[in-house]
């Protein structure tokens, strides 16, 4: 007879496992019970979920997803070790994920696992050190694609503590050669874009010039930003990959996820690594990514071992069987990234089985609606995008050429001919707001009848710096479209489109009403 398992001990519960796995910023909050993006690890149907440029609450189909798989690996633990139970699941995962990606057929794509975005960008230049060469890495400025991609880069721990639970000391070097990292801004100081041909010619200029001294470049292109960027140009870094084949590596952070599977397979088949996540637009919990690399690449790093830097970070069973893993911890099982992943998956099944001319109808109607808001009223001022650009690697019909992440200021409406924004302080003021319900807030502060608005609770992706006004620093904040409206709004069980973009509306009704009643 088989020992008697107790499950809260074997295997917590699956809103403790969601929350587990990840670095510090994955921690829930004693007092608010959220992480650092405003999630907390239960789902939350009332709320406007419109910050999946930040991160996502995860759903109840993906919250019941995570529970079912919770159930099997408590099943499982009663005749097996957690680890085996951990690497078949992640077999089973690596599979679907090839599959949902239009990848499977791809030979040789490997699908390395992580608990975040950042992870896959340690694990990436982790790899590409690892064959011996002095290495420079070039990126745009992490305020636009994470405020620890340039330490994970680097080579250095960018938290307090890792994926597999280790504590350490963030900034301090996870191997004896530390990385040197290149940023190149993305915005001018008054926040407009900077020109595409000099953000490309300054990437040229420093990956040259790292090449000639004799380093190896690994070049992030970032598709799409925080804002909605894709920087440098993919001309751009196409050109630098066919020029320099032997001394320069492409790292394509996709970790937005906001890009058709034609336009992932375009990328590997160019040779570029390409980081994803599971938690932006997908909407599934945070964290969870995946580190995707062409058979050509995966063959030239499988020749060496996998180094013992990324022990803190990187369990065996995140790796397929084609890499000497012998370095990492044979019997660790990350739970935590496994239902993450598990829920993730849940919401890319049902995006995925809306038609992509479907989607892209969804996602005109929601731009047009969006910008149209925002232009009516002074309070916003739209944060300038540029174009999305994938040429010469894919198409300009799909509907990953369609905006998806609205950027926007907030005016403080004054007398005067010339109105003020609002200070960072402020805008996370107002973001931290638009959480709660206000309807029994005191009246006197708000000009309005209609208390369901104030009762609203609305999620928006979090401020970001984009500039200075006035020599004091200046955000925006983010109306995202997701994975999880686009099915809301066309599957069968949906809401319907109307009441989806009625839905974010009056969200940003909430937030203009927030400006006046507390920036004026």
């Amino acid at each position: 007879m088989p020992p008697t398992i107790q499950a809260d001990v074997i295997i917590p519960a699956t809103a403790a496992l969601l929350v587990t796995g990840g670095d510090a910023r994955i921690a829930l909050d004693a007092g608010s019970g959220c992480n650092k993006y405003g999630c907390q690890a239960h789902p939350d149907p009332d709320l406007i979920a419109l910050g999946s440029s930040t991160a996502s609450v995860v759903s109840e189909s993906g919250f019941a997803a995570a529970d079912k798989l919770r159930d099997a690996l408590l099943a499982c633990a009663v005749a097996e070790a957690p680890a085996a139970c951990y690497a078949r699941e992640l077999v089973r995962m690596r599979a679907e994920l090839g599959a949902l990606c239009g990848i499977a057929d791809l030979p040789g794509v490997e699908v390395v696992f992580a608990a975040s975005g950042t992870d896959s960008h340690l694990i990436a230049a982790q790899l590409v050190r690892n064959q011996g060469h002095a290495l420079q890495a070039i990126m745009v400025d992490a305020v636009e694609t994470g405020s620890g991609v340039a330490a994970a880069l680097a080579g250095r721990h960018f938290s307090t503590r890792t994926a597999l639970a280790r504590m350490v000391d963030e900034g301090a070097a996870v191997s004896e050669d530390v990385i040197p990292v290149e940023m190149v801004a993305m915005r001018m100081a008054d926040s407009s874009p900077r020109a595409v041909a000099a953000m490309d010619a300054d990437v040229t200029a420093r990956a040259r010039a790292a090449i000639a001294a004799g380093r190896r470049v690994l070049l992030t292109l970032v598709d799409v930003s925080k804002t909605g960027m894709i920087t440098p140009s993919v001309a751009c870094v196409v050109a630098l990959h066919q020029q320099f084949p032997e001394q320069l590596d492409v790292l394509v952070d996709a970790c937005q996820f906001r890009i058709m599977p034609s336009t992932l397979r375009a990328y590997l088949q160019q040779g570029f690594m390409v980081a994803i996540t599971g938690s932006k637009f997908i909407s599934g919990p945070t964290f969870s990514g995946a580190l995707l690399i062409p058979e050509p690449m995966a063959k030239r790093l499988q020749r060496y071992p996998l180094p013992s830097s990324l022990r803190a970070y990187s369990a065996r069973a995140d790796w397929s069987c084609h890499w000497d893993a012998t370095q990492l911890v044979e019997d660790a099982a990350n739970y935590g990234l496994l239902l993450r992943w598990e829920a993730a998956l849940a919401e890319l099944r049902a995006f995925r089985a809306i038609p992509e001319q479907a989607v892209a109808g969804f996602l005109q109607t929601f731009a047009e609606a969006v910008v149209q808001k925002l232009s009516s009223d002074p309070i916003f001022g739209i944060l300038p995008v540029p174009a999305l650009e994938r040429s010469p690697v894919a198409g300009s019909t799909g509907w990953d050429n369609v905006p998806t992440i609205f950027p926007f200021q907030l005016y403080r409406q004054s007398s005067h001919a010339v109105n003020q924004l609002l200070s960072c302080d402020e805008m996370v003021r107002i973001y931290q707001l638009l959480q709660r319900d206000l309807s029994q807030a005191e009246t006197a502060l708000f000009d309005v009848a209609d208390q369901s608005l104030l009762a609203k609770r609305v999620q928006l992706g979090q401020p970001v710096l984009c500039g200075v006004r006035n020599d004091v620093p200046v955000s925006a904040l983010r109306v995202c479209a997701s994975a999880r409206l686009v099915v809301e709004a066309l599957s069968p069980q949906g809401v319907g489109t109307s009441a989806v973009i009625a839905r974010t509306l009056a969200a940003l009704d909430k937030v203009a009403l927030l400006v006046r009643a507390h920036a004026s």
